[in-house]
């Protein structure tokens, strides 16, 4: 799908105005000593604090212990504050060519943060966010994480520029003059520089400069104002978005778009578009791409424009810093997240919950816990509820609150993480009682306690309603407070006749902590764990658009693992026994009739089968989401059989070996390396 939108109205022509340069190293030679606050020094007019108090606790001073050049820098720590320094840029700047850059000293272990104010009144609207931490430097618009990231080393010095031409809407970013993203910015104006230590901040700043020119405009210019790879999972294959503005003054009608990666080129022909002046194309790749482990520059260019080359080069390209997180084998996040019909700023969430969906895949189970409306669930809203602080809010495997466009920095940590058990659902459904039977199970791969829990959550998605109490109340409207998935477009509230809502969490049992029931006291890696769990569904509840996410919880109250599954997928896996919940001991296993190992396994696996009496038996080999990759029908047989599994061509990850005999389901899970 190609999206066509107009960022400017005209381009401005060049004009004999003179570039506004500020620059400040914060020496002696420029008037500065040592200790001084910077507010009411040489470039005092420039420099102030958020409340406007200078020389105070907000101000940062000169400092001579670390230097980028010279010999001095300015030092902010804080926990949140109470430094908060803002460097004004002399007027809010909607249109020409916009350049930053300083060098930063981040010591290790400690974090850094600046944002650009859009608008001179300050507080008002965030252009742009910036977070150095843990080796990283990340950019985000406020609508979308991650637009550039690059790495630095902690405890040297590395220069950070950014170059904003706000007549066609590119933005770049460099670290140390290297290229770490190109993007499309939402707000796409800036008037001042905040530079604030959050939480665990600590940073010296040195080398400001920013400077402003206009913008000239070639007759024939496409230009990439945003490349996003769409996706940062090792295994998973992406299909990345680059846009593309008409730069120039004449109409563009053709062009090509080649992403190169990993040694591979890809390349989409674009034809048939009359892009006027300031018009932008979103080209959707329709050639998927795997994505593999390590760091590389991913790039974007644009060429053949109208049949030939642009006046422009120096924006016929775009780039991208890969390195995809390696998944730990089996392992599902659950991101929970708190919102409301009634909450204005929940918009985000709903956004964002869908973007996580899309490129997270397999490896993400969303669920959407509403409050004070009609798609409540008691039992899971008030503990929910208590966790967080506000709406929205979310929940990453019950790890610490977070706004919902910031879960992805949780997830990827958490995504890495092996998990103490594999997960899996089963089931049964009767369309006609309308009751649902699940089987969760949890298969060790570590030792364990019964200080585990397990529960399960149905979600559902596309429910809508009728009533006024289905609308959305929607901050977004109008677009003042930036863009938001096409909620700017909207009015406020949506009416209900609009708003589908998606991942919303419709029963959770036995409860939002879990429990431990089938749980032995002594769990050997190997064991597994098996509870049911029997739903009966309304009448108004698709069953054909739901999911069921088994959850189990760690000792410290974090989810562990999850397994994601439609209602067919499930049935398919099969119900499995669970064990005798008025005893709380766990049934025999079927390792007897049904084995299966080396567990994790390379180029094969062993499937033994033990039959005793002449059995009617098949084996099929699937992946977690049902799909059959492998079957065979044995027939009858009346003796011990042995299959050997060839694995070497399948994917690193995690399988089902299925067994079935006389119409007995029976199912393991394969681990294949």
């Amino acid at each position: 799908m190609k999206k066509i939108t107009i960022l400017f109205s005209t381009l401005a022509i060049t004009c004999g105005v003179n570039a506004q340069i500020f620059t400040d190293g914060f020496e002696s030679a420029e008037g500065y000593t040592v200790g001084d606050y910077i507010g009411p020094g040489p470039n005092g007019s420039s420099w102030t604090t958020w409340s406007g108090t200078e020389g105070g606790a907000e101000d940062a001073q000169v400092n001579s212990s670390q230097a980028n050049t010279g010999s001095n820098s300015i030092y902010f720590i804080g926990n949140n504050g109470p430094q908060d320094v803002v460097l004004e840029f002399g007027q809010q700047y909607t249109d020409g060519l916009f350049t930053y850059e300083s060098a930063f000293y981040v010591p290790n272990g400690k974090t850094a943060y600046f944002n650009f104010q859009a608008t001179q009144t300050i507080g008002q609207s965030w252009a742009m966010n910036c977070n150095v931490a843990n080796g990283t430097v990340s950019i985000d618009d406020g609508v979308t994480a991650d637009l550039a990231t690059g790495a630095y080393t902690a405890d040297q010095w590395f220069t950070l520029r950014i170059e904003a031409n706000l007549s066609t809407g590119r933005w770049q970013a460099s670290i140390d003059n290297v290229c770490i993203g190109v993007w499309n910015n939402s707000i796409n104006t800036v008037a001042s520089l905040d530079l604030f230590p959050t939480a665990n901040g600590e940073f010296y700043v040195d080398d400001v400069m920013f400077d402003h020119t206009p913008y000239s405009a070639p007759a024939l210019n496409a230009a990439i104002s945003g490349f996003n790879m769409n996706g940062n999972i090792v295994g998973l294959d992406v299909m990345p978005t680059v846009t593309v503005v008409n730069a120039g003054t004449s109409a563009i009608n053709a062009f090509d778009v080649t992403v190169d990666y990993n040694g591979m080129q890809y390349v989409e022909n674009v034809t048939g578009q009359n892009l006027t002046s300031g018009q932008s194309l979103d080209v959707n790749f329709t050639t998927s791409i795997p994505l593999v482990g390590g760091s590389m520059t991913a790039t974007a260019t644009v060429s053949n424009v109208n049949g030939g080359n642009d006046d422009d080069a120096s924006d016929d390209d775009a780039c991208a810093i890969m390195d995809p997180v390696v998944p730990a084998v089996g392992k599902v996040v659950v991101g929970e997240e708190g919102t409301g019909t009634w909450c204005g700023w929940c918009p985000r969430g709903t956004v964002f919950m869908d973007r996580y969906e899309t490129e997270y895949q397999q490896y993400w189970a969303g669920i959407a816990v509403h409050n004070g409306d009609p798609m409540t669930v008691a039992e899971y809203d008030t503990p929910f509820s208590a966790l967080i602080g506000g709406y929205p809010s979310a929940l990453v495997d019950r790890g610490s609150e977070v706004d919902p466009s910031g879960m992805s920095t949780d997830f990827f940590t958490r995504l890495a993480v092996a998990p103490a058990a594999f997960m899996s659902n089963g089931a049964t459904w009767d369309p006609s009682t309308r009751e649902l039977v699940v089987s969760v199970t949890a298969d060790f791969q570590i030792a364990g306690n019964n200080s585990y829990k397990m529960l399960c959550v149905l979600t559902e998605d596309g429910v809508t309603g009728t009533t006024s109490s289905y609308a959305q109340s929607n901050f977004y409207s109008g677009g003042s407070n930036g863009v938001m998935g096409g909620y700017e477009a909207l009015p406020n509230p949506v009416p209900a006749s609009q708003m589908v809502y998606d991942h919303v969490a419709r029963a959770i049992t036995p409860s939002f902590a879990g429990e431990s029931t089938c749980f032995a006291p002594v769990i050997s890696a190997g064991d597994s764990v098996t509870n049911q769990y029997t739903f009966t569904l309304p009448a108004d509840w698709d069953e054909n658009n739901m999911y069921i996410i088994g959850m189990l919880v760690s000792p410290n109250g974090r989810i562990d693992n999850a397994a994601k599954t439609t209602i067919p997928e499930a049935i398919a896996n099969g119900l499995i026994e669970a064990c005798n919940l008025s005893t709380g001991t766990i049934l025999p296993q079927l390792d007897d009739l049904f084995k299966l190992y080396p567990n994790p396994a390379n180029d094969h696996a062993i499937v033994e089968i033990n039959v005793k009496a002449e059995s009617d038996v098949q084996l099929r080999l699937l992946d977690l989401s049902g799909k059959v990759i492998a079957a065979n029908d044995y027939g009858t047989i009346a003796t011990y059989s042995v299959v050997n599994l060839n694995t070497t061509k399948l994917n690193t990850g995690v399988y089902l070996v299925e067994l079935t005999v006389n119409g007995e389901r029976m199912t393991k899970r394969l681990v294949v390396e």
